[in-house]
């Protein structure tokens, strides 16, 4: 029996849905979207989601001179994955270490960003093409930590696309001990295809995904694409363990406000958009002391007030003013009597 049921507006009502899994629900980690300041905001509109990190290279954490704007984080964002890029056994497992240490919840692997610099880095999707590599690289990982080590993937690259070849990356990672995948069910083209068009040209074979639960019903699979409301997390709930949302969770952040009570079987009532908002402005006060810009904390704002009344004069008066010298949390309050939600 489906557990959704149908209102009027298409919203569903999700019942007896109870989990003690913290991965039910994921935010995706975005380059320049899903920083620590984000992600704060978003653990106040859902508690239980499980937040992933920008994907920070190896070499940033090991050889740069600012670990902490790599590896910092606020306390109140956990549960929290720390996503590495990388190829370097070694050097992996040192930022596992270093992950343990920082008091990070899990360690992921990237194996699915198409972009130019990962490849001339050698990591990323172009990892796909080298499952033995990704082996050792996650062997390496999960001997030198005892929280758990995830992989986030593709289902293929350029013309390496069949099923097989994807079965195959997956037993290979988990004869290593790994139990955590999250699968982006479209393959990504390494040439002649901007990272951008790779997340949306590409078709999604949710299939694939399906199918990888079916052969390795031990592993812990969620599904990653296209998934833009609260129905389609659903439905892919009955076929896998688990869902990551990405753009939707930026550009329409509030819906996030559901996830608790329907996925995690939570009683809290989540706090409304405008307690959100003065919830976010103490915590910009707090950072703008520390020295970080104003609009560097309210450019994350922009999608929570997605379809109110007043929003895109919200958005208008924070990206004309939230630059400029002399302004401070106060500018979010103001923006959002502009709103007529709650």
């Amino acid at each position: 029996m489906s557990l959704i049921q149908q209102k009027p507006d298409s919203t569903p009502n999700i019942i007896n849905v109870r989990t003690a899994d913290p991965r039910k629900v994921s935010l995706a980690p975005m380059l320049d979207w899903t920083d620590r300041h984000f992600r704060y905001l978003l653990r106040l509109v859902s508690r239980h989601m499980w937040l992933y990190t920008e994907m920070v290279t190896t070499g940033a954490i090991l050889y740069g001179n600012n670990q902490p704007r790599f590896m910092g984080f606020s306390v109140e964002e956990k549960p929290l994955s720390l996503q590495l890029g990388g190829s370097n056994p070694e050097e992996l497992a040192r930022c596992c270490v270093l992950a343990q240490e920082q008091g990070y919840d899990e360690v992921n692997l990237n194996v699915g960003c198409p972009s130019d610099r990962v490849q001339s880095g050698m990591f990323g999707a172009c990892l796909m093409a080298k499952p033995e590599l990704v082996a050792e690289c996650i062997a390496a990982m999960v001997e030198s930590v005892d929280i758990p080590v995830s992989v986030k993937t593709r289902i293929g690259i350029d013309h390496e696309d069949h099923y097989e070849q994807l079965q195959h990356l997956v037993e290979a990672v988990s004869e290593t001990g790994c139990r955590y995948f999250t699968i982006h069910a479209r393959k990504a083209w390494l040439e002649g295809l901007s990272p951008k068009d790779n997340r949306t040209i590409p078709p999604l074979r949710y299939d694939y995904v399906y199918q990888l639960k079916q052969d390795f019903p031990e592993l812990h699979i969620t599904i990653n694409g296209g998934i833009k409301t609260l129905t389609d997390m659903q439905r892919h709930l009955e076929q896998v363990d688990g869902v990551m949302i990405g753009r939707e969770a930026y550009h329409n952040t509030y819906l996030m406000s559901e996830v608790d009570r329907l996925f995690y079987g939570a009683a809290e009532v989540p706090l409304s958009r405008k307690q959100v908002i003065q919830a976010y402005a103490d915590y910009i006060e707090t950072q703008m002391q520390q020295g970080v810009p104003l609009i560097q904390m309210t450019r994350h704002t922009l999608g929570l007030m997605h379809s109110c009344p007043g929003a895109r004069t919200f958005r208008r008066i924070l990206s004309e003013n939230a630059w400029k010298k002399g302004q401070g949390a106060e500018l979010l309050i103001h923006a959002a009597e502009a709103v007529d939600c709650d």
